[in-house]
């Protein structure tokens, strides 16, 4: 996030808005920490406490997450071989934590933009933990500030979100907003709320495929 834009209400506010959706619609509810010392506070309202991709192989951070035995949703550093993901599942492991959610978001190479490796989602497959494919921020163009109407490409969202699908992940990460464009962050990549119930079904049609059809290993 530039230092210029909206940057969340902060721990306590944030907290206080996700213990109010909890209570009223009986969601399990999930947010990022960005600092050890958030672990504990976040924990007594979140279901599940995420690990931002830059921070994956923030040690301190990871294992305090674990330490509240919460799910930890682990995001796939853009920086970091997917194999080389078993680095940070092990920290988890370390604590007795074995709640662990795997999510991809994209690979980049230094040229403001993001890049979906569908093997990634085989590699994490054979982790052995659920694999979430967070689609909304796989189309983030870096460089150009969050709430900017050019950073992101929307248009993407239906093609990476059904190849994502049908490569076998376990859950699809959206990003919605009432008028996305108007919205204090990823202004360009999230999906309008109204049309989320459409743009699932065919995502709901190819996973029930995929377990009609359960993948097997090919041999080399």
């Amino acid at each position: 996030s530039s230092v210029d834009y909206y940057h969340g209400p902060g721990l306590d506010e944030g907290l206080k808005i996700l213990q109010k959706v909890k209570k009223e619609f009986g969601f399990s509810v999930l947010s990022d920490i960005h600092h050890p010392s958030e672990a504990a506070a976040a924990a007594e309202v979140l279901d599940i406490l995420q690990i931002p991709a830059y921070l994956c192989m923030q040690t301190s951070l990871v294992v305090e997450a674990a330490k509240t035995g919460k799910v930890v949703n682990l995001k796939h550093g853009q920086f970091l071989a997917p194999e080389n993901m078993k680095h940070p599942i092990k920290k988890i492991q370390s604590t007795g934590n074995d709640n662990i959610v795997l999510t991809e978001r994209g690979y980049t190479f230094g040229y403001n933009d993001l890049v979906v490796d569908p093997r990634s989602f085989y590699h994490f497959n054979q982790m052995g933990y659920p694999v979430v494919f967070d689609v909304t921020h796989s189309i983030r163009k870096y460089g150009i500030p969050s709430a900017d109407s050019k950073g992101g490409a929307r248009e993407f969202l239906p093609t990476l979100s059904r190849s994502g699908v049908a490569a076998g992940v376990d859950g699809v990460f959206i990003e919605t907003h009432p008028t996305p464009e108007t919205a204090l962050c990823d202004a360009a990549s999230q999906l309008c709320v109204f049309d989320l119930e459409e743009f699932m079904k065919p995502l709901l049609e190819i996973h029930a495929v995929n377990k009609k059809y359960a993948m097997h290993n090919v041999e080399q």
